[in-house]
């Protein structure tokens, strides 16, 4: 049942080997893709042939093995700038989305904040985005100040204007999109005020990256942070996308090999981008994966995803609907949201709702998302949360809310 003409989500299932039919069990219905996507065959494949052809260290060996693994690795790097149209000097692979913004934090933010200055982070913000920042300015003397949401879940750009004004802002560290409220945020209207008041903004993409066109000019941020295991590729690798000109003058995150261009009794001398920042053996298969899940992604086209999504967005706000006291968090408008979709059911623990639901092979996420300011400004202590992707459609709304029907007659509601 495609909701885009130009995905066809069924279709596509063929390409997931997780997708194929097991017996006469249940078919998997899989609503959890903002914690972490199903992979396709083209991505496990090109690991597979890594290990298999050219299973060798990457930058150090001279002979033929070593430079095939090399290029297979490099080809990776510019698979995933070319997706997000960014510079390949200024793409460094990261352990996650996590390593990304810490490599910020630390790499930058030790350095340059002082005491009284500002980061400003956002109250929708995934731990990653909030943590680092908290450690950092317990270092430096900075302070980490919130921004605040709105009634419908989105950010409350005239206060962020006014602080921005009034307050000595560093750093603006704000989610793309919200991996609990599905909140699209203006990211390049954030960042042309941030720039106007001298302080630098960092993007979390995790949850847009995957999702919808991003190019990194049209963002106007200067870092963007993204992972691999929530765009169809593996575990173990993110990306932190720079300027280069503020990463030139960045000192390191991590020390040790592949990040030196010289080291003497006296010092050392850095590499040059994009391996100054990564020190140590890489994640090489992990790297040729994301790569070959961005020229996945490039190959449906990041439109054709996002018409899909935002379809199948307000396909299953429609149909929530349906559920009894089912209450949604977020902007109710699908244009403004992206796919994650949280909710919850009164007197229902959203655990609760997952392991009942679970029981008609639905898979959906409960808990606090890693965003537990929010869930306290919500007035809940977690919710559960519904996340689709290319791979699904309408027909896995329909289960999800046949599910949760089950759920509320399960416990005589």
């Amino acid at each position: 049942m495609p909701l885009a003409a130009d995905i066809d989500a069924r279709a596509l299932r063929a390409d997931f080997p997780i997708f194929a039919p097991v017996g006469d069990r249940e078919p998997l219905v899989y609503l959890d893709s903002a914690a972490t996507s199903q992979k396709p065959t083209a991505v496990l494949d090109a690991m597979d042939r890594y290990y298999v052809e050219t299973n060798a260290n990457v930058h150090r060996g001279v002979y033929a093995l070593a430079e095939e693994a090399t290029a297979r690795f490099e080809a990776g790097r510019d698979a995933v700038a070319r997706l997000v149209e960014a510079p390949r000097e200024g793409t460094i692979f990261t352990k996650n989305a996590t390593e990304a913004i810490n490599l910020v934090a630390w790499a930058w933010g030790v350095r340059n904040l002082r005491p009284r200055d500002v980061v400003l982070v956002t109250e929708m913000e995934h731990h990653s985005g909030i943590v680092p920042w908290q450690i950092v300015a317990e270092i430096t003397g900075a302070r980490v100040v919130f921004a605040p949401i709105t009634g419908d879940g989105e950010l409350d750009l005239d206060w962020i204007a006014r602080t921005l004004r009034e307050a000595p802002v560093r750093m603006v560290n704000v989610v793309h999109v919200s991996n609990a409220l599905g909140t699209i945020n203006p990211v390049a209207e954030i960042a042309r005020m941030a720039h106007e008041h001298g302080a630098l903004v960092l993007a979390d993409g995790s949850q847009s990256v995957p999702h919808m066109p991003v190019r990194f000019a049209d963002l106007e941020a200067d870092f963007l942070a993204f992972t691999g295991h929530k765009m169809l590729g593996p575990t173990g690798i993110g990306v932190l996308v720079g300027r280069p000109a503020i990463l030139a003058d960045m000192e390191p995150f991590l020390g040790g090999g592949e990040m030196i261009s010289d080291v003497r009794t006296d010092g050392c001398d850095w590499a040059d981008l994009p391996w100054k920042f990564e020190a140590g053996t890489p994640p090489i298969a992990e790297a040729i994966g994301i790569g070959a899940a961005a020229d996945y992604l490039r190959h449906i086209g990041l439109e054709a995803v996002r018409a899909h999504e935002r379809a199948l967005v307000a396909y299953a706000l429609d149909a929530l609907e349906d559920v009894d006291g089912l209450r949604v968090y977020g902007p109710p408008d699908p244009d403004r949201r992206g796919a994650p979709i949280s909710f919850s059911m009164p007197d229902l623990h959203p655990h609760d709702i997952a392991q009942l639901v679970d029981r008609q092979r639905v898979c959906i996420r409960a808990g606090h998302h890693c965003a537990k300011p929010l869930m306290r400004t919500l007035g809940v202590n977690a919710t559960a949360r519904a996340s689709g992707y290319i791979y699904n459609d309408s027909a896995d709304v329909d289960a999800l809310v046949r599910a949760l029907h089950a759920a509320r007659a399960y416990l005589g509601g």
